[in-house]
This record gives structure tokens, C-alpha cells and sequence, in this order.
């Protein structure tokens, strides 16, 4: 289960309309034990397109930095899909790096956002429940 800070999901959705026409992406950090990301880290899509995106790797790397000096960890990535549901593509599973993370996405297609979460490894998509908690 994934768990959003009220603030954490308004900052993820609000970057993926920001970054209208293109992919938006960035980065969660929190507790991977909890599963509670508390800080979302917008980042550069440098693939700049409306079909994929690639996480800027010096925001990774920012983001990483802070997390760390919080006392948390990346415990997933976000992107968003500008014209087709939120469900992992063949290329979104190709790329997922990390089996522990959560793979977060938010669907543009429709006049609401649609926000959904899954769990990737070794290409296996298993969806899992996103909890919004008030902070």
C-alpha cells in the first residue's frame, strides 16, 4: 500500500498539469517500511515527450541528497500519462529500476486526474491501494 500526504499528492498532481503537453515526472520520498511517501521531488522530464519520460538524473540525485538528510529514502517515482489510462506501459516496466519502489501514476486523460500505484518486478504489474491521509 502507498500512503500520500495531502500536500505530497496536491504537489504531484499539480507538477503533472504543470508539465502539460509532456510526460511531468519526478520523484517520492518517505518510509519504505510504512509506505508513506511525505515529500514529493518534481523533477525535469529530459526526454521531454508526450509518451515517455526520463528523470533528470541531477534532480534524482538532489532528491536523494534531501531524502537522505531527512532520514528518508526514494521509495518511488511518478509520471504521468497525458492521453491513456494510468497503467504501466511495456516501456514504463522496461525501465522500472527498482522492485521495492512504488511506480505511481497519474492519468491526464480525463477532465479528473486518475492517481494509481503498482508494484513492478521483474515485469509482474500487481496494483496496489494509494491511502491520501490528511498531515
Amino acid at each position: 500500500m502507498l500512503r500520500l500526504g495531502a500536500d505530497v499528492y496536491l504537489r504531484m498532481v499539480g507538477h503533472c498539469f504543470d508539465g502539460l503537453p509532456l510526460e511531468a515526472c519526478g520523484l517520492l520520498g518517505g518510509n519504505p517500511v510504512s509506505g508513506l511517501a511525505s515529500v514529493c521531488y518534481p523533477a525535469k522530464n529530459v526526454a521531454e515527450s508526450s509518451k515517455l519520460y526520463t528523470v533528470d538524473p541531477l534532480d534524482h540525485l538532489k532528491a536523494d541528497r534531501d531524502a537522505e538528510g531527512r532520514g528518508l529514502e526514494i521509495i518511488g517515482v511518478f509520471h504521468s500519462h497525458t492521453h491513456t489510462d494510468a497503467y504501466p506501459s511495456p516501456t514504463d516496466v522496461a525501465q522500472a529500476p527498482d522492485p521495492t519502489w512504488h511506480y505511481v501514476l497519474v492519468s491526464l486523460r480525463d477532465e479528473a486526474p486518475v492517481v494509481r500505484s503498482y508494484r513492478i518486478v521483474d515485469g509482474n504489474i500487481a496494483e496496489e491501494p494509494v491511502v491520501l491521509e490528511a498531515r
